[in-house]
């Protein structure tokens, strides 16, 4: 199947479903086209809530394209590459309406700093979560602040320092990331539209109030975001970085 980026409107809440056949992985195009449909569906005044989901069934986001990440020829073009989760950060946080997440399998690196930038997050027991940057020579710099946010800087270094390993849902959910754990797609599916669809009928200017609120003290994140992807694209040039790699290059 290609990849994709569709949206959907049922009652008033905008579905936002993203696909890759490579495990959900986000290659530049996908990560533009998904920030794009973001601020039109932001924009939109038949959408009051935003549902965002991936295809496929056991996992949410494998992160960035390693694919494109082996392809990085110098700094500039490193920066570019991990400016796309930055960029897509951006736009979820200063999206007007609610974002909703919808994980229904695991979530890895740039993966994990989607579902942080959502508002509120629902999981089934699928949901596992991995920071592996470190593993691979870089860091989770773009999406740490993300992340940080949801979960506190304690966990995230957890997280980044034990970089080869799953932490299941349960320990998301624990930690703040998920608000809810379910025990299949389907029941995940029921509650994602329950919820949805009844912050549909409240008050829409009180929702993006609301979300101000919940995004207080993060105005800095435009350049501070840009930063990070300048650290991210510099680290990904290292030799160490380029070898770990290389495997993913065919």
């Amino acid at each position: 199947m290609e990849s994709y980026v569709t949206q959907k409107i049922i009652n008033n809440v905008g579905y936002i479903e993203f696909y890759h056949p490579d495990h959900n992985a986000m290659p530049g195009d996908n990560l533009k086209k998904l920030e794009q449909t973001i601020i039109d569906a932001g924009n939109n005044n038949q959408i009051k809530v935003i549902v965002l989901k991936s295809g496929g069934d056991r996992t949410f986001c494998a992160g960035a394209s390693f694919k494109e990440m082996v392809a990085v020829k110098n700094e500039d073009e490193g920066k570019h590459f991990f400016l796309g989760f930055a960029n897509l950060i951006n736009v979820m946080r200063k999206c007007p309406k609610l974002i909703i997440g919808r994980i229904q399998g695991k979530a890895v690196g740039g993966g994990v700093g989607l579902v942080a930038a959502t508002d509120f997050c629902l999981a089934t027991k699928f949901a596992s979560i991995k920071l592996s940057e470190l593993s691979i020579g870089i860091g989770p710099f773009v999406i740490e602040p993300a992340i940080s946010r949801k979960i506190g800087k304690t966990t995230l270094s957890q997280l980044a320092i034990d970089a080869e390993s799953f932490f299941s849902s349960e320990f998301a959910k624990e930690k703040g990331l998920y608000a809810s754990v379910y025990d299949s797609v389907e029941a995940l599916d029921y509650a994602v539209k329950t919820l949805a669809e009844k912050l549909t009928r409240y008050n829409i200017e009180a929702l993006k109030e609301m979300k101000k609120v919940f995004w207080e003290g993060t105005e800095h994140w435009d350049a501070l975001l840009e930063a990070r992807a300048g650290i991210s694209g510099r680290l990904v040039l290292s030799d160490f970085t380029k070898q770990t790699l290389k495997r993913f290059s065919d």
